[in-house]
């Protein structure tokens, strides 16, 4: 486990890295040197399956645990002993979430991990590989059918001149250029340029970096939609509210983070004036003018088979049961339970140079503090769901701080105190919770909670590569209110 807080699965954990905030690419890059430094390295797969190791190895000879000690505070024995254990193990995975995900150097440390990985051929067998665990259940879906602004689904390139052959015999004339982020959206918005914005099943409000910024947006866009099942906090900026159904409420598939797509069937009709989400979109695109004619998600599902080759042989029919991972290519095909199995799909896997350098927040005498953002067990991502559930809402009542008990000592604050967390974008009050289980000088605070936005702190430090936001670093000092 690595993390900034003791969460309940490192009370499972055979070790622990208490990581600095912001560093994982150091630590990634010191098991990497560890590993090449005691030739643990799979040097078969590296001949075989790789290229460009020699530019990659010789990006990491001064990146000691030593070094990576120095800026993630992870002891450099705990690195050395993470390495040769990952090594060494006949079957080795990695899974990571938005802690890596979330920071300005996102990219460089999949990449790093990639690295890792390749190094010690822990990819293409079962148990092996690099694992994203997803924060809601169709994320992976969501993204295989186009919803990232530089594809279409199938992670087709819309440049790509095969694309537009596809999709123009499919769709007809379309628009053939890459889209933008969110965080390019809202800027687009504050510009004047960006006139209507189409929100579905999601909040910015309270999920997006900088509230005040959002909330100035979303007061400023001349016309406002969101698509939803409760009128949520961004809900209440639109202009015209569209109510979704839940998913106890319609048929479809979800496709979650092993490639699996499996289906969901309706169990109620759908409630008051609510319906399904394709069917709120099917009488968008009829009232703008273009003809449709999908009778049921299944229909859908037969345009995906043409549109895309790694959904070509999932039907409804198939998975009515059980669920197919893509690739599947045609309607006799098992399905694909491991990826990458004799090799990548670029041909040989590419090691790449993974420099670290300092970007976004730092700690500072104004803001001695790094804040990090996350969840709790029993609250799901913005709470438009959960938190109307009482029984959950028993176990966390409200939002909180995670402060370290000489810290709170130090400043003299009491467990379950109201304290005050401001950053350079505003602040939020929050009782405290005093614990041993998080770091020195690195404080937690979940988003999920109105009344306490986390993301009324965070900021726009991006990635400069796709322009994540580093939602889990943030300068901010701590005061009783």
């Amino acid at each position: 486990m690595v993390d900034p807080r003791k969460i309940r699965l490192t009370d499972f954990a055979h070790g622990y890295a208490p990581i600095e905030p912001g560093t994982n690419l150091p630590m990634i890059n010191a098991m990497i040197h560890t590993i090449l430094r005691e030739q643990l390295t799979d040097e078969e797969f590296i001949r075989t399956r790789t290229e460009n190791y020699e530019e990659m190895k010789e990006s990491v000879a001064e990146c000691t645990p030593e070094w990576a000690e120095s800026i993630s505070r992870v002891p450099a024995d705990t690195i050395r002993e993470f390495a040769r254990k990952y090594a060494a193990a006949d079957k080795a995975m990695i899974l990571f979430t938005m802690g890596v995900t979330q920071q300005t150097t996102a990219v460089k440390s999949i990449r790093a991990l990639a690295n890792l990985a390749m190094i010690t051929g822990h990819v293409g067998r079962p148990s092996t590989g690099i694992n994203p665990l997803r924060g809601q259940n169709n994320v992976q879906g969501a993204g295989d059918m186009g919803a990232l602004p530089d594809f279409l689904p199938g992670y087709q390139r819309p440049e790509w001149p095969a694309t537009k052959e596809r999709f123009s015999r499919i769709w007809g004339d379309f628009s053939c250029l890459r889209g933008n982020n969110i965080i390019q959206m809202f800027n687009l918005i504050d510009e004047g340029i960006m006139n209507a914005v189409y929100v579905v099943g999601e909040n910015p409000v309270l999920s997006d970096p900088d509230q005040t910024h959002t909330i100035h947006c979303l007061e400023k866009v001349p016309f406002l939609v969101v698509q939803d099942i409760f009128l949520t906090e961004t809900a209440q900026f639109a202009d015209v509210v569209l109510p979704a159904a839940s998913f106890l409420e319609r048929e479809g598939t979800y496709t979650n983070t092993d490639r699996r797509v499996q289906m969901i069937h309706e169990v109620i009709h759908p409630i008051g004036n609510s319906r399904p989400d394709w069917q709120i979109m099917i009488e968008i695109m009829k009232r703008i003018g273009m003809e449709v004619d999908y009778q049921n998600p299944s229909d859908i599902m037969d345009e995906i088979n043409i549109a895309t080759d790694i959904y070509g042989g999932i039907t409804h029919d198939r998975i009515r049961e059980v669920g197919i991972q893509w690739p599947c290519p045609d309607p006799t095909h098992p399905g694909t339970p491991i990826l990458h199995v004799g090799e990548f799909k670029r041909g040989k896997g590419l090691f790449t140079v993974n420099d670290f350098e300092f970007l976004g927040d730092q700690r500072s005498e104004e803001y001695p503090f790094l804040l990090t953002t996350g969840r709790v067990t029993h609250q799901y991502h913005t709470g438009t769901m959960t938190r109307k559930v009482w029984t959950l809402a028993l176990e966390y009542p409200e939002g909180f701080v995670e402060i370290n008990t000489k810290d709170a000592k130090d400043l003299g604050i009491r467990d379950h105190q109201r304290v005050r967390i401001t950053s350079a974008r505003g602040s939020i009050v929050a009782p405290a919770m005093v614990t041993d289980r998080i770091n020195e000088k690195t404080l937690f605070v979940p988003f999920h909670f109105a009344e306490s936005p986390a993301n009324r702190l965070t900021g726009q430090n991006l990635d400069p590569i796709i322009n994540i936001p580093a939602l889990k670093v943030s300068a901010v000092r701590i005061e009783v209110e």
